[in-house]
C-alpha cells in the first residue's frame, strides 16, 4: 500500500515499543512519511547510535535520551509486558495505547500442546489486563488480533515454509492440507495503526486483523512455492510421523516455535472476520500472493 506523506503531524509524539519487530518493520517508515515525531525503543544498544531511537532497560522514564509528552503509545512487543508500561505512560502525557495480540488466543486455546494452551491463556489474561489498567489510567486502547503474519522475510511461519522449500525442493503435507488460512501482510497491520490513531469510533474496541483472502493450508504453500519460481511438489506424510519430525525439528533455534500439534492444524479451518474493523476506520488487507522481497530477508535493507 502507497504511503501518504504529511508534513502538518510533527507535534504528535508517539511511542514505538517493540519497534525492531516485523510489523516495526514497516510502521516506522509510514509513521515518519506521515510527518508523526516518532520515538521507537529498542533493548539493544546499537540502534541508539541513532539520536531518534531510544535504549529501553525496563522502564519509559529512564529512556535514554528521556522523551517527554508523548501521547500515543503502540507497543509490538510481547502483550503481558504492556501493563508495567501503562502504569509510567500518563506520566508521558499519555492518552491511546495501540497493542497487538493474536487470534491465538481463540484458536490455540484447546491445543493439545500444554505450552500453547498457556500462550493463549496468557494473551487473554493479558488483554484484559491492558484495557482494565487503561481504564484505570483514563487511556484509550485498542488492541489488534492479527493471524498468520508474514512479511520481508522475517516471520516465523511462511518463512519457515520457505527455508524447507528452499531446501529440500517439496513440502510435507498431512492429509490433503485443507485447513483454511487467512494470511496477513505485516505492511496491512502497520497501516491499521495510523489508521486508529486518534480515531474515537476505535477507542476501547480489539478487531481480529485477517489477510485479503482465504485459502486452504495447501494452497498457501503451493503460493509459496510459486514466488519462488518452483514448481509445487508436496509428500504426503502419516500424522504420526510428522508429529514425530516437527517434535525434534523444535529443538533446533530456528524451529523452536514450532509444535506437533501444529501438524493436527494443517487441515482444521482457522478462520475469523475483519468486518468489525472494516466498519469502524476502514481496514484493508491485501489477498497472498507473496512476492520475493515477503520471503527473502536477504533482499530487505536493515530500514529500523
Amino acid at each position: 500500500m502507497p504511503i501518504v506523506e504529511h508534513s502538518d503531524n510533527k507535534s504528535l509524539n508517539i511511542i514505538v515499543t517493540g519497534a525492531t519487530s516485523l510489523i516495526g518493520y514497516f510502521l516506522l517508515p509510514r509513521l515518519r512519511a506521515t510527518g508523526y515525531t516518532v520515538h521507537p525503543f529498542s533493548r539493544s544498544r546499537g540502534h541508539t547510535g541513532s539520536e531518534e531511537w531510544h535504549h529501553y532497560n525496563g522502564s519509559l522514564l529512564d529512556a535514554i535520551p528521556p522523551i517527554h509528552n508523548a501521547k500515543i503509545l503502540i507497543h509490538l512487543g510481547p502483550l503481558h509486558v504492556l501493563p508495567k508500561i501503562i502504569d509510567e505512560f500518563p506520566t508521558l502525557g499519555g492518552k491511546q495505547v495501540i497493542a497487538f495480540s493474536s487470534t491465538s488466543r481463540f484458536s490455540k486455546l484447546k491445543s493439545g500442546t500444554h505450552s500453547e494452551r498457556q500462550m493463549a491463556q496468557e494473551l487473554i489474561s493479558a488483554e484484559e489486563t491492558v484495557a482494565s489498567k487503561c481504564t484505570e489510567h483514563k487511556i484509550a486502547w485498542t488492541i489488534f488480533r492479527p493471524t498468520l503474519i508474514y512479511g520481508a522475510g522475517l516471520d516465523k511461519n511462511i518463512s519457515s515454509i520457505t527455508r524447507f522449500i528452499k531446501r529440500f525442493g517439496f513440502f510435507p503435507l498431512v492429509g490433503n492440507g485443507t485447513g483454511l488460512r487467512q494470511p496477513v501482510h505485516a505492511d496491512d497491520l502497520a497501516a491499521a495503526c495510523l489508521m486508529v490513531i486518534n480515531n474515537k469510533k476505535t477507542f476501547n474496541q480489539s478487531y481480529d486483523l485477517i489477510g485479503g483472502e482465504t485459502l486452504s493450508y495447501k494452497e498457501m504453500v503451493e503460493r509459496v512455492f510459486i514466488a519462488l519460481n518452483k514448481k509445487p511438489r508436496f509428500i504426503s506424510v502419516p500424522l504420526s510421523l510428522f508429529r514425530k519430525v516437527m517434535k525434534c525439528a523444535s529443538l533446533l533455534p530456528a524451529y523452536s516455535h514450532i509444535t506437533p500439534d501444529m501438524a493436527n492444524r494443517m487441515n482444521h479451518p482457522l478462520c475469523f472476520d475483519s468486518q468489525k474493523a472494516i466498519n469502524d476506520f476502514g481496514y484493508k488487507n491485501r489477498g497472498f500472493t507473496p512476492q520475493k522481497d515477503d520471503l527473502d530477508p536477504t533482499l530487505n535493507y536493515a530500514r529500523l
